[in-house]
Protein backbone atom coordinates (compact mmCIF):
# COMPACT_ATOMS: atom_id res chain seq x y z
CA UNK A 1 0.00 0.00 0.00
CA UNK A 2 1.36 3.39 -1.00
CA UNK A 3 2.20 5.61 1.96
CA UNK A 4 -0.10 8.61 2.39
CA UNK A 5 0.93 11.92 3.95
CA UNK A 6 -1.33 13.96 6.23
CA UNK A 7 -0.90 17.12 8.28
CA UNK A 8 -2.52 17.61 11.70
CA UNK A 9 -3.27 20.77 13.69
CA UNK A 10 -5.63 23.64 14.38
CA UNK A 11 -6.83 26.21 16.90
CA UNK A 12 -9.58 26.04 19.52
CA UNK A 13 -11.32 28.37 21.96
CA UNK A 14 -14.69 30.01 22.68
CA UNK A 15 -14.94 33.81 22.53
CA UNK A 16 -17.63 35.74 24.35
CA UNK A 17 -18.28 39.07 22.68
CA UNK A 18 -19.52 40.27 26.09
CA UNK A 19 -16.12 39.78 27.73
CA UNK A 20 -13.76 42.76 28.10
CA UNK A 21 -10.74 40.47 28.29
CA UNK A 22 -9.12 39.88 24.90
CA UNK A 23 -7.15 36.71 24.27
CA UNK A 24 -3.55 36.85 23.04
CA UNK A 25 -0.56 34.56 22.67
CA UNK A 26 -0.03 34.16 26.42
CA UNK A 27 -3.53 32.69 26.79
CA UNK A 28 -2.86 29.79 24.44
CA UNK A 29 -1.15 26.46 25.04
CA UNK A 30 0.50 24.98 21.94
CA UNK A 31 0.66 21.21 21.43
CA UNK A 32 3.17 20.02 18.85
CA UNK A 33 4.95 16.90 17.66
CA UNK A 34 4.19 13.65 19.46
CA UNK A 35 2.15 15.47 22.13
CA UNK A 36 -0.31 16.49 19.44
CA UNK A 37 -0.47 12.99 17.97
CA UNK A 38 -1.01 11.56 21.46
CA UNK A 39 -3.95 13.93 21.89
CA UNK A 40 -5.54 12.60 18.70
CA UNK A 41 -4.79 9.03 19.70
CA UNK A 42 -5.47 7.46 16.30
CA UNK A 43 -3.17 4.64 15.04
CA UNK A 44 -2.31 6.21 11.69
CA UNK A 45 0.79 4.00 11.32
CA UNK A 46 -1.47 0.95 11.02
CA UNK A 47 -2.80 2.39 7.78
CA UNK A 48 0.55 3.29 6.16
CA UNK A 49 -0.09 6.97 6.82
CA UNK A 50 2.71 9.37 7.69
CA UNK A 51 1.61 12.15 10.02
CA UNK A 52 3.07 15.63 10.09
CA UNK A 53 1.89 17.42 13.25
CA UNK A 54 2.07 21.20 12.83
CA UNK A 55 0.56 22.63 16.03
CA UNK A 56 -2.71 22.79 17.91
CA UNK A 57 -3.22 25.99 19.92
CA UNK A 58 -5.95 25.98 22.56
CA UNK A 59 -7.00 28.22 25.43
CA UNK A 60 -9.47 28.46 28.28
CA UNK A 61 -12.47 30.23 26.68
CA UNK A 62 -12.54 33.98 27.12
CA UNK A 63 -13.10 37.16 25.17
CA UNK A 64 -12.32 37.90 21.51
CA UNK A 65 -8.92 36.95 20.12
CA UNK A 66 -6.59 39.82 19.25
CA UNK A 67 -6.66 40.19 15.48
CA UNK A 68 -2.89 40.34 15.10
CA UNK A 69 -2.38 37.15 17.09
CA UNK A 70 -5.02 35.24 15.14
CA UNK A 71 -3.65 36.33 11.78
CA UNK A 72 -0.04 35.60 12.75
CA UNK A 73 -1.01 32.17 14.05
CA UNK A 74 -2.99 31.35 10.92
CA UNK A 75 -0.17 32.55 8.67
CA UNK A 76 2.35 30.46 10.63
CA UNK A 77 0.16 27.38 10.27
CA UNK A 78 -0.28 27.93 6.55
CA UNK A 79 3.44 28.52 6.05
CA UNK A 80 4.30 25.26 7.81
CA UNK A 81 1.61 23.49 5.80
CA UNK A 82 3.10 24.78 2.56
CA UNK A 83 6.55 23.54 3.57
CA UNK A 84 5.26 19.95 3.69
CA UNK A 85 4.70 19.82 -0.07
CA UNK A 86 2.00 17.63 -1.57
CA UNK A 87 -0.36 16.14 1.00
CA UNK A 88 -3.05 13.48 0.73
CA UNK A 89 -4.98 14.66 3.75
CA UNK A 90 -5.35 17.21 6.55
CA UNK A 91 -6.90 16.66 9.98
CA UNK A 92 -7.99 19.97 11.54
CA UNK A 93 -8.82 20.17 15.25
CA UNK A 94 -10.98 23.27 15.67
CA UNK A 95 -13.75 24.63 17.90
CA UNK A 96 -16.07 26.82 15.84
CA UNK A 97 -16.75 29.68 18.29
CA UNK A 98 -13.74 31.93 17.73
CA UNK A 99 -14.44 35.65 17.46
CA UNK A 100 -12.05 38.21 15.96
CA UNK A 101 -13.24 41.82 15.71
CA UNK A 102 -12.42 42.33 12.05
CA UNK A 103 -13.24 38.83 10.72
CA UNK A 104 -16.76 37.55 10.07
CA UNK A 105 -15.74 33.88 9.99
CA UNK A 106 -12.33 33.12 11.58
CA UNK A 107 -12.56 29.32 11.30
CA UNK A 108 -13.81 29.67 7.75
CA UNK A 109 -10.83 31.88 6.88
CA UNK A 110 -8.44 29.32 8.44
CA UNK A 111 -10.00 26.33 6.67
CA UNK A 112 -10.25 28.16 3.33
CA UNK A 113 -6.55 29.07 3.57
CA UNK A 114 -5.75 25.39 4.19
CA UNK A 115 -7.74 24.37 1.12
CA UNK A 116 -5.99 26.97 -1.02
CA UNK A 117 -2.63 25.43 -0.08
CA UNK A 118 -3.43 21.72 -0.32
CA UNK A 119 -5.61 21.87 -3.43
CA UNK A 120 -8.86 20.17 -4.33
CA UNK A 121 -7.54 16.60 -4.40
CA UNK A 122 -6.51 16.61 -0.73
CA UNK A 123 -9.02 15.21 1.80
CA UNK A 124 -9.75 17.66 4.64
CA UNK A 125 -11.42 16.25 7.76
CA UNK A 126 -12.41 18.50 10.67
CA UNK A 127 -13.47 18.06 14.30
CA UNK A 128 -15.49 20.75 16.10
CA UNK A 129 -17.03 21.42 19.49
CA UNK A 130 -20.83 21.09 19.34
CA UNK A 131 -21.00 24.75 20.45
CA UNK A 132 -19.30 25.79 17.22
CA UNK A 133 -20.86 27.87 14.45
CA UNK A 134 -21.10 26.67 10.86
CA UNK A 135 -20.87 28.63 7.60
CA UNK A 136 -20.94 27.87 3.90
CA UNK A 137 -17.26 28.80 3.71
CA UNK A 138 -16.40 26.05 6.20
CA UNK A 139 -18.59 23.42 4.55
CA UNK A 140 -17.42 23.95 0.97
CA UNK A 141 -13.76 23.57 1.97
CA UNK A 142 -14.01 20.29 3.90
CA UNK A 143 -14.71 16.66 3.04
CA UNK A 144 -15.57 15.19 6.45
CA UNK A 145 -16.85 16.60 9.74
CA UNK A 146 -17.30 15.33 13.29
CA UNK A 147 -18.41 17.24 16.39
CA UNK A 148 -18.82 16.37 20.04
CA UNK A 149 -22.10 14.67 20.89
CA UNK A 150 -22.03 15.30 24.61
CA UNK A 151 -22.34 18.40 26.78
CA UNK A 152 -20.64 18.41 29.22
CA UNK A 153 -18.02 17.08 26.81
CA UNK A 154 -17.04 13.52 27.67
CA UNK A 155 -16.48 12.31 24.10
CA UNK A 156 -13.57 14.49 22.99
CA UNK A 157 -11.28 11.55 22.23
CA UNK A 158 -14.07 9.71 20.42
CA UNK A 159 -14.70 12.79 18.26
CA UNK A 160 -11.04 13.00 17.26
CA UNK A 161 -11.26 9.30 16.40
CA UNK A 162 -14.35 9.81 14.23
CA UNK A 163 -12.72 12.65 12.28
CA UNK A 164 -9.51 10.64 11.91
CA UNK A 165 -11.32 7.47 10.82
CA UNK A 166 -13.26 9.31 8.11
CA UNK A 167 -10.01 10.77 6.79
CA UNK A 168 -8.28 7.38 6.81
CA UNK A 169 -11.24 5.63 5.17
CA UNK A 170 -11.36 8.21 2.40
CA UNK A 171 -7.63 7.82 1.74
CA UNK A 172 -7.48 4.02 1.91
CA UNK A 173 -10.71 3.39 -0.01
CA UNK A 174 -10.09 6.20 -2.48
CA UNK A 175 -13.69 7.34 -1.99
CA UNK A 176 -14.31 10.99 -1.26
CA UNK A 177 -17.20 11.87 1.07
CA UNK A 178 -19.10 15.14 1.05
CA UNK A 179 -20.54 17.39 3.76
CA UNK A 180 -23.96 19.06 3.80
CA UNK A 181 -25.50 21.30 6.44
CA UNK A 182 -28.64 23.10 7.50
CA UNK A 183 -28.82 26.13 9.84
CA UNK A 184 -31.50 26.05 12.56
CA UNK A 185 -32.86 29.36 13.95
CA UNK A 186 -32.38 28.33 17.58
CA UNK A 187 -29.64 29.60 19.88
CA UNK A 188 -29.56 28.64 23.55
CA UNK A 189 -26.85 28.11 26.15
CA UNK A 190 -25.14 24.81 26.79
CA UNK A 191 -26.91 24.69 30.14
CA UNK A 192 -30.24 24.63 28.27
CA UNK A 193 -29.12 21.89 25.90
CA UNK A 194 -27.29 19.38 28.07
CA UNK A 195 -27.14 15.99 26.40
CA UNK A 196 -27.57 14.30 29.80
CA UNK A 197 -31.23 15.35 30.07
CA UNK A 198 -34.19 15.55 27.71
CA UNK A 199 -34.84 16.61 25.03
CA UNK A 200 -31.23 16.59 23.87
CA UNK A 201 -30.42 13.24 25.44
CA UNK A 202 -32.76 11.47 23.02
CA UNK A 203 -31.97 13.72 20.08
CA UNK A 204 -28.24 13.11 20.32
CA UNK A 205 -28.75 9.40 20.90
CA UNK A 206 -30.65 9.27 17.60
CA UNK A 207 -27.54 10.45 15.73
CA UNK A 208 -26.06 6.98 16.15
CA UNK A 209 -29.07 5.54 14.33
CA UNK A 210 -28.81 8.06 11.49
CA UNK A 211 -25.14 7.08 11.07
CA UNK A 212 -26.29 3.58 10.15
CA UNK A 213 -28.32 4.70 7.13
CA UNK A 214 -26.91 3.72 3.77
CA UNK A 215 -25.13 6.72 2.25
CA UNK A 216 -24.53 8.35 5.67
CA UNK A 217 -21.14 8.38 7.40
CA UNK A 218 -21.47 10.80 10.33
CA UNK A 219 -24.25 13.07 11.65
CA UNK A 220 -23.98 16.09 13.95
CA UNK A 221 -26.20 18.55 15.75
CA UNK A 222 -24.48 21.84 16.53
CA UNK A 223 -26.01 23.87 19.37
CA UNK A 224 -23.99 26.99 18.50
CA UNK A 225 -22.50 29.54 20.91
CA UNK A 226 -25.01 31.97 22.36
CA UNK A 227 -22.58 34.51 23.89
CA UNK A 228 -21.22 35.66 20.54
CA UNK A 229 -23.33 38.36 18.96
CA UNK A 230 -22.53 37.38 15.37
CA UNK A 231 -24.34 36.66 12.11
CA UNK A 232 -23.22 33.02 12.14
CA UNK A 233 -24.47 32.32 15.69
CA UNK A 234 -27.11 29.59 15.35
CA UNK A 235 -27.67 25.90 15.75
CA UNK A 236 -27.18 23.64 12.74
CA UNK A 237 -27.06 20.07 11.59
CA UNK A 238 -24.02 18.80 9.67
CA UNK A 239 -23.87 15.48 7.84
CA UNK A 240 -20.96 13.70 6.18
CA UNK A 241 -22.27 11.38 3.50
CA UNK A 242 -21.59 9.47 0.31
CA UNK A 243 -25.11 10.08 -1.01
CA UNK A 244 -26.12 13.75 -1.10
CA UNK A 245 -29.81 13.01 -1.45
CA UNK A 246 -29.85 10.90 1.71
CA UNK A 247 -27.62 13.47 3.41
CA UNK A 248 -30.16 16.21 2.66
CA UNK A 249 -33.02 14.11 4.04
CA UNK A 250 -31.17 13.35 7.27
CA UNK A 251 -30.12 17.00 7.67
CA UNK A 252 -33.75 18.07 7.45
CA UNK A 253 -34.97 15.40 9.89
CA UNK A 254 -32.40 16.34 12.57
CA UNK A 255 -33.07 20.06 12.06
CA UNK A 256 -36.80 19.52 12.56
CA UNK A 257 -36.21 17.35 15.63
CA UNK A 258 -34.27 20.12 17.32
CA UNK A 259 -36.63 22.86 16.17
CA UNK A 260 -39.68 20.98 17.44
CA UNK A 261 -38.05 20.51 20.85
CA UNK A 262 -37.03 24.16 21.28
CA UNK A 263 -39.60 24.96 23.99
CA UNK A 264 -38.39 21.98 26.03
CA UNK A 265 -34.83 23.31 26.23
CA UNK A 266 -34.40 24.10 29.92
CA UNK A 267 -31.62 24.34 32.51
CA UNK A 268 -30.38 20.95 33.68
CA UNK A 269 -30.65 21.84 37.40
CA UNK A 270 -32.48 24.17 39.77
CA UNK A 271 -31.72 27.80 39.05
CA UNK A 272 -32.43 31.31 40.25
CA UNK A 273 -30.68 34.42 41.48
CA UNK A 274 -27.81 34.38 43.98
CA UNK A 275 -30.07 35.04 46.97
CA UNK A 276 -32.30 32.12 46.01
CA UNK A 277 -29.26 29.86 45.69
CA UNK A 278 -28.07 30.73 49.19
CA UNK A 279 -31.52 30.67 50.80
CA UNK A 280 -32.13 27.16 49.52
CA UNK A 281 -28.86 25.73 50.85
CA UNK A 282 -29.54 22.36 52.51
CA UNK A 283 -27.77 21.21 55.68
CA UNK A 284 -25.81 18.57 53.79
CA UNK A 285 -23.04 19.33 51.28
CA UNK A 286 -24.18 21.09 48.09
CA UNK A 287 -22.80 22.96 45.10
CA UNK A 288 -23.62 26.44 43.76
CA UNK A 289 -22.64 27.09 40.14
CA UNK A 290 -21.79 30.77 39.53
CA UNK A 291 -22.94 30.53 35.90
CA UNK A 292 -22.56 34.11 34.63
CA UNK A 293 -18.82 34.14 35.28
CA UNK A 294 -17.98 30.61 34.06
CA UNK A 295 -14.49 30.70 32.43
CA UNK A 296 -15.06 27.48 30.47
CA UNK A 297 -17.87 29.24 28.59
CA UNK A 298 -16.03 32.54 28.06
CA UNK A 299 -16.57 34.24 31.41
CA UNK A 300 -13.76 36.23 33.00
CA UNK A 301 -13.81 34.27 36.27
CA UNK A 302 -12.99 37.23 38.52
CA UNK A 303 -16.36 38.33 39.89
CA UNK A 304 -17.10 38.28 43.63
CA UNK A 305 -20.91 38.61 43.56
CA UNK A 306 -21.60 35.30 45.30
CA UNK A 307 -18.77 35.84 47.79
CA UNK A 308 -20.20 39.24 48.77
CA UNK A 309 -23.62 37.72 49.42
CA UNK A 310 -22.16 34.88 51.52
CA UNK A 311 -20.07 37.32 53.58
CA UNK A 312 -23.03 39.64 54.12
CA UNK A 313 -25.15 36.74 55.38
CA UNK A 314 -22.28 35.49 57.56
CA UNK A 315 -22.51 31.93 56.25
CA UNK A 316 -19.69 29.64 57.36
CA UNK A 317 -17.90 26.64 55.90
CA UNK A 318 -18.07 27.69 52.26
CA UNK A 319 -15.37 26.90 49.70
CA UNK A 320 -14.97 29.22 46.70
CA UNK A 321 -12.99 27.58 43.89
CA UNK A 322 -12.06 29.87 42.61
CA UNK A 323 -11.86 33.57 41.87
CA UNK A 324 -9.20 34.75 39.42
CA UNK A 325 -7.11 37.72 40.55
CA UNK A 326 -3.41 38.18 39.90
CA UNK A 327 -3.41 41.40 41.94
CA UNK A 328 -4.96 39.70 45.00
CA UNK A 329 -2.50 36.81 44.63
CA UNK A 330 0.41 39.26 44.60
CA UNK A 331 -0.99 41.22 47.57
CA UNK A 332 -1.19 38.03 49.61
CA UNK A 333 2.45 37.28 48.82
CA UNK A 334 3.28 40.48 50.71
CA UNK A 335 0.75 40.53 53.54
CA UNK A 336 -2.72 39.61 54.77
CA UNK A 337 -4.75 42.51 53.34
CA UNK A 338 -6.12 42.10 49.80
CA UNK A 339 -8.84 43.20 47.37
CA UNK A 340 -10.87 40.65 45.42
CA UNK A 341 -13.40 41.01 42.61
CA UNK A 342 -13.30 42.30 39.05
CA UNK A 343 -9.52 42.49 38.88
CA UNK A 344 -9.41 41.24 35.28
CA UNK A 345 -12.22 43.59 34.16
CA UNK A 346 -15.20 41.30 34.63
CA UNK A 347 -17.06 43.75 36.88
CA UNK A 348 -19.07 43.14 40.01
CA UNK A 349 -18.17 44.15 43.58
CA UNK A 350 -14.60 44.72 44.78
CA UNK A 351 -14.19 43.57 48.36
CA UNK A 352 -11.47 44.48 50.84
CA UNK A 353 -10.57 41.50 53.04
CA UNK A 354 -8.07 40.38 55.65
CA UNK A 355 -6.78 36.83 55.51
CA UNK A 356 -6.81 34.78 58.72
CA UNK A 357 -4.32 32.45 57.09
CA UNK A 358 -3.08 31.65 53.60
CA UNK A 359 -0.93 29.15 51.77
CA UNK A 360 0.20 28.95 48.14
CA UNK A 361 0.14 26.07 45.74
CA UNK A 362 -0.04 25.66 41.94
CA UNK A 363 -0.22 29.43 41.36
CA UNK A 364 -3.17 29.67 43.75
CA UNK A 365 -3.54 31.39 47.09
CA UNK A 366 -5.79 29.38 49.40
CA UNK A 367 -7.16 31.92 51.88
CA UNK A 368 -9.26 31.56 55.02
CA UNK A 369 -11.50 34.59 55.71
CA UNK A 370 -14.25 34.53 58.37
CA UNK A 371 -14.34 30.72 58.27
CA UNK A 372 -14.71 30.80 54.49
CA UNK A 373 -12.06 29.37 52.20
CA UNK A 374 -11.32 31.19 48.93
CA UNK A 375 -9.08 29.80 46.21
CA UNK A 376 -7.57 32.80 44.41
CA UNK A 377 -5.97 31.77 41.14
CA UNK A 378 -3.22 33.86 39.61
CA UNK A 379 -4.53 32.96 36.14
CA UNK A 380 -8.05 32.34 34.86
CA UNK A 381 -8.88 28.66 35.28
CA UNK A 382 -11.75 26.34 36.16
CA UNK A 383 -11.96 23.91 39.06
CA UNK A 384 -13.95 21.03 37.58
CA UNK A 385 -12.00 17.91 38.49
CA UNK A 386 -11.79 16.32 41.94
CA UNK A 387 -8.03 16.27 41.42
CA UNK A 388 -8.11 20.10 41.27
CA UNK A 389 -9.12 20.10 44.94
CA UNK A 390 -6.83 17.24 45.96
CA UNK A 391 -3.86 19.06 44.41
CA UNK A 392 -4.59 22.07 46.63
CA UNK A 393 -4.96 19.92 49.77
CA UNK A 394 -8.67 20.71 49.95
CA UNK A 395 -11.13 18.11 51.24
CA UNK A 396 -14.68 18.82 50.11
CA UNK A 397 -16.02 16.96 53.14
CA UNK A 398 -14.75 19.83 55.30
CA UNK A 399 -17.27 22.27 53.82
CA UNK A 400 -20.99 22.89 53.87
CA UNK A 401 -21.06 23.97 50.27
CA UNK A 402 -18.84 24.59 47.27
CA UNK A 403 -19.12 27.55 44.88
CA UNK A 404 -17.61 26.97 41.44
CA UNK A 405 -17.45 29.16 38.36
CA UNK A 406 -19.54 26.86 36.19
CA UNK A 407 -22.77 26.41 34.30
CA UNK A 408 -23.72 22.74 34.09
CA UNK A 409 -21.50 20.79 36.41
CA UNK A 410 -18.54 18.78 35.18
CA UNK A 411 -18.90 14.97 35.26
CA UNK A 412 -16.63 14.80 38.34
CA UNK A 413 -18.82 17.21 40.31
CA UNK A 414 -22.04 15.67 39.00
CA UNK A 415 -20.71 12.34 40.22
CA UNK A 416 -20.81 13.57 43.81
CA UNK A 417 -24.62 13.20 43.60
CA UNK A 418 -25.21 16.12 45.94
CA UNK A 419 -27.82 18.91 45.72
CA UNK A 420 -26.84 21.61 43.24
CA UNK A 421 -28.16 25.01 42.23
CA UNK A 422 -27.21 27.21 39.28
CA UNK A 423 -26.98 30.86 40.28
CA UNK A 424 -28.08 33.04 37.37
CA UNK A 425 -25.38 35.58 38.09
CA UNK A 426 -24.05 38.47 36.06
CA UNK A 427 -21.00 38.22 33.83
CA UNK A 428 -19.79 37.72 30.28
CA UNK A 429 -21.82 34.51 29.93
CA UNK A 430 -25.05 35.69 31.56
CA UNK A 431 -27.86 33.13 31.20
CA UNK A 432 -30.49 35.90 30.88
CA UNK A 433 -30.47 35.38 27.13
CA UNK A 434 -33.39 37.57 26.12
CA UNK A 435 -31.74 40.62 27.70
CA UNK A 436 -28.34 40.14 26.03
CA UNK A 437 -27.28 42.84 23.58
CA UNK A 438 -28.39 41.45 20.25
CA UNK A 439 -27.22 43.51 17.28
CA UNK A 440 -25.65 41.11 14.78
CA UNK A 441 -27.58 37.85 15.10
CA UNK A 442 -29.87 36.88 12.28
CA UNK A 443 -33.55 37.45 12.86
CA UNK A 444 -35.77 35.75 13.73
CA UNK A 445 -33.99 33.33 16.04
CA UNK A 446 -35.43 31.56 19.08
CA UNK A 447 -35.58 32.48 21.99
CA UNK A 448 -34.72 36.07 21.08
CA UNK A 449 -37.84 36.17 18.91
CA UNK A 450 -40.88 33.89 18.99
CA UNK A 451 -42.09 32.49 15.65
CA UNK A 452 -43.49 29.23 14.31
CA UNK A 453 -42.46 28.86 10.66
CA UNK A 454 -39.25 26.99 9.87
CA UNK A 455 -38.45 24.97 6.75
CA UNK A 456 -34.90 23.53 6.80
CA UNK A 457 -32.70 24.48 3.85
CA UNK A 458 -29.69 22.28 3.13
CA UNK A 459 -26.49 23.40 1.42
CA UNK A 460 -23.19 21.84 0.40
CA UNK A 461 -21.51 25.18 0.95
CA UNK A 462 -21.83 26.23 -2.68
CA UNK A 463 -25.41 25.38 -3.63
CA UNK A 464 -28.76 24.98 -1.94
CA UNK A 465 -29.85 21.36 -2.21
CA UNK A 466 -33.41 21.75 -0.92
Amino acid sequence: MAIKKIAVGGISTECSTYSPLYQNESDFESLQGQDLLNLIGFPFDDYSIETYPIFFNRSVPGGPIKSQYFRQTKDKFISELESLGTLDGVLLIMHGAIFVDDLDDPEGEWIEAVRDVVGEDCIVSVSFDLHGQMTDKIIKNIDAFAAYRTAPHVDVEETYMRASKMLVDALTNNKRPTVVWSPIPVLVSGEMSSTFIEPCQSTYKSLELFDQRKGIIDTNLMVGYVWADTQRAAASTVVTCTNKKVGVEVCQIIAKLYWNSRHQLKFDMRSGNISAAINLLPKNFSIIADSGDNPTAGGVGDRADVLEEVLNKKIDHALFAGIASESAYNELKKGIEFNIGGNFGGGGPNIELIANNVYFKEQCAIVKVQNITIVISKRRRPFHYLSDFDNLNLNLQDYRFLVVKSGYLSPDLQGLSCPSFMALSNGAVNQDLKNLDNHQRKRPIFPFQEFNEFVPEVSDGSNLLS
